[in-house]
C-alpha cells in the first residue's frame, strides 16, 4: 500500500483514473473509504487522490489531535502534494474534510486550482456545537449502522478514533479557535460552496452562510441541494459529480 512520511509518521494515499489531479478529502471520523462509491463518477475524468489523515484509516495513529485540527491536515494535504510533484491541484473536501480544502489553499494557494467546499458550517461554529457533537456521537455509538461505519474507516480502534476527535473539536469550540488560518478574502483561485437543505449535520442557514462566504472568497458560486443528507456529494452522488464536474471543467 503507498504511504508517503510526515513528521516520522505514514499517511496512507491512493491513487486511480488518470487526468486532471482531484484530491478528495474525507470528514472527520471517517476516512477515504468514504469516497470508494463514487469513484466511478471521477475516475474516467480526474487523477483522483484520496489519502486518510494521521490518526484515521489506515495512516498511522496519534495520541491527540489538535484543536486547530483542520488548519494541521491542512499542512498534510500540502505534503503529499509537494510529494506526488503536482501543482494546479483540485480539492473535494467534504464535512470536516471542507474546512481542510480552505485551508490548503489559504496556505499555498500556488499549489491549488478549484476548491470545492461541501456540506460544512462556514466560517463559525453554531452555539449549539458542543452540546450537539457530543449527544450525536454518543447517539451514534449506539447506533449499529453507525458503529458498522466508524469501524469500516477506522478498524478495531473506532471508538479511540472518534473520543479523540471529539475532544478537539470540544476544545476547538470552547477556546473559539479560528477555523480558518487566513481571511477567506485572500482566496484568489474558484471556490464552490456546495451543501443540501436538508442535512441536519449542518447550520439551519446553510444558503445565507454559503452566499456571504462566496461573496468574500474573489470566485465564489454557491449549490444547494433540495434534498439530500450528510455529506451531499455522498448522498447526492450523481447530481454532485455533474456540479463538481461542471466546475471543474475537464
Amino acid at each position: 500500500m503507498p504511504y508517503f512520511y510526515y513528521q516520522s509518521k505514514k499517511i496512507f494515499y491512493k491513487e486511480t483514473g488518470g487526468g486532471t489531479p482531484l484530491i478528495m478529502l474525507h470528514g472527520d471520523t471517517a476516512s477515504s473509504l468514504m469516497f470508494e462509491f463514487i469513484l466511478p463518477l471521477y475516475q474516467e475524468n480526474y487523477r483522483v487522490i484520496l489519502l486518510d489523515f494521521l490518526g484515521n484509516g489506515q495512516s498511522d495513529r496519534v495520541d491527540r489531535f489538535p484543536e486547530n485540527l483542520w488548519t494541521a491536515e491542512a499542512e498534510q494535504v500540502i505534503a503529499l502534494i509537494e510529494y506526488l510533484k503536482i501543482e494546479k491541484v483540485n480539492l473535494l473536501g467534504t464535512s470536516g474534510g471542507a474546512w481542510v480544502a480552505v485551508n490548503t489553499a489559504l496556505k499555498r494557494p500556488d499549489l491549488i486550482d478549484k476548491v470545492i467546499a461541501d456540506s460544512f458550517d462556514g466560517r463559525t461554529l453554531n452555539e449549539d456545537f458542543t452540546v450537539n457533537l457530543l449527544k450525536e456521537r454518543e447517539t451514534a455509538k449506539q447506533d449499529i449502522y453507525a458503529r458498522q461505519f466508524y469501524e469500516w474507516c477506522q478498524g478495531e480502534d473506532w471508538e479511540r478514533v472518534v473520543d479523540l476527535n471529539t475532544q478537539a473539536l470540544i476544545e476547538c469550540a470552547v477556546n473559539r479557535s479560528p477555523l480558518f488560518c487566513k481571511p477567506l478574502e485572500t482566496l484568489h483561485m474558484p471556490v464552490l460552496f456546495m451543501g443540501s437543505l436538508e442535512d441536519d449535520m449542518c447550520r439551519k442557514n446553510l444558503p445565507e452562510e454559503y452566499a456571504e462566504m462566496s461573496r468574500q472568497v474573489q470566485q465564489g458560486r454557491v449549490h444547494i441541494f433540495k434534498t439530500g443528507g450528510h455529506p451531499s456529494v455522498i448522498t447526492n452522488a450523481e447530481l454532485s459529480a455533474k456540479v463538481i464536474t461542471e466546475f471543474i471543467g475537464i
